[in-house]
């Protein structure tokens, strides 16, 4: 049975007001007439181009296998040059996200910035097919305006190190923010990628306070251990009063604290009163509650060929759940079964149907 849960947080929203039967609802809102979106995400717009690699080639490039690495235009072609066969799909952490959220049967917006190329028109397609509401404010069409792109190199053992252009993801800031989708969400997602981004970074803030004037629930990823090393100190004060669930694997989360095993990492979340799940992997998540840290397992998986989107696609399932009416255990157990589809192929979205795979496990109604 799922715990009752009373998270702290300063928005009665569906995070701060979970309860025995699930999180509160809310409707009405700026959006649609008398609608909410489940989730709205704020994130870089980027097409992955993922390729086979080894450690070698990894090395030989100068890059730290399994992170994420930000380049210049000139330095992207040069990994690209020394790439073997790709495949290109839309992507970006918070965008992968709401894509699995929408597969679930949830209501989603995105906000981010492509330019008019082909690329960027690729990602407008794919993300609204899916069901994704997204509304760019136009980018001028110019020569040096190109949609940002992650080259993604996935080694034997599925890991992933990636390069990243962003290219006009880069500019995205608080002009670019939809009020309206906003004023709606349930939930704001935002990834901490963008942190690295100074106009980015202030429309993360406006974004904020705006989900917490509607009662909104605001839900951070720290998305890379890279991201947490450089912005450690801003990243905690987010915990104090600006983020109600966060989300972060275990490297992530004991950078953060600057502890040295997950065990204290949990005590240290849990001081916060923030909502959090830190996931581990093959050994599954723990969610951090008022009430006491929860373990959830691993969902089975026959073969691991490729952790590109595991988190992105945890979220989205913790998310779904969090916003239709589960309470966090359950919700990260739905959040385990959509990473377990994620690493199961090439690519960080979906190529199930998640929510047939959630109703053969029992996890969602059909």
């Amino acid at each position: 049975m799922t715990p009752d849960i009373e998270t702290p947080a300063p928005a009665s929203s569906a995070v701060a007001a979970t309860g025995p039967s699930g999180p509160a609802t809310r409707s009405g809102g700026a959006g649609d007439a008398g609608a909410t979106f489940d989730v709205v995400a704020v994130g870089n717009a980027l097409v992955d181009v993922l390729a086979s690699s080894t450690d070698e080639q990894v090395a030989a490039l100068g890059l730290t296998k399994g992170t994420m690495t930000l380049a210049d235009s000139e330095r992207s072609a040069a990994v690209y040059e020394a790439l073997g066969d790709t495949v290109e799909a839309s992507g970006g952490s918070a965008a992968n996200t709401v894509a699995g959220v929408a597969a679930l049967g949830g209501r989603c917006a995105f906000i981010g910035r492509v330019a008019d190329d082909l690329l960027g028109r690729s990602f407008l397609h794919d993300i609204r097919a899916l069901g994704v509401a997204f509304d760019p404010p136009a980018v001028a069409k110019a020569e040096d305006a190109v949609t940002g792109h992650c080259l993604v190199l996935v080694t034997d053992d599925a890991q992933r190190t990636m390069v990243t252009h962003l290219g006009v993801a880069s500019e995205l800031g608080p002009a670019d923010l939809n009020d309206g989708h906003l004023a709606a969400a349930q939930v704001l997602y935002l990834e901490g990628y963008l942190w690295e981004q100074p106009p980015a970074k202030a429309a993360m803030r406006a974004a904020m306070e705006r989900a917490h004037q509607t009662d909104g629930a605001v839900a951070l990823s720290l998305s890379d251990p890279f991201c947490v090393e450089r912005h450690r100190e801003e990243f905690l004060d987010l915990l104090d009063g600006h983020v109600d669930l966060l989300f972060a694997n275990e490297e992530e989360i004991v950078t953060l604290f600057g502890v040295r095993a997950i065990d204290a990492a949990v005590d240290a979340v849990a001081d916060t009163g923030v909502l959090a799940v830190l996931t581990r992997g093959s050994a599954g998540c723990v969610v951090v509650t008022p009430r006491g840290p929860v373990a959830v397992p691993a969902a089975a998986v026959e073969r691991v060929v490729d952790t590109t989107g595991a988190g992105d696609l945890f979220a989205a399932g913790f998310l779904y759940g969090i916003t239709h009416g589960q309470g966090p255990e359950d919700s990260a157990r739905l959040g385990a079964l959509c990473a377990a589809e994620a690493i199961s192929h090439v690519g960080a979205r979906p190529l199930a149907d998640l929510r047939k795979l959630a109703v053969a496990a029992g996890l969602l109604e059909a």
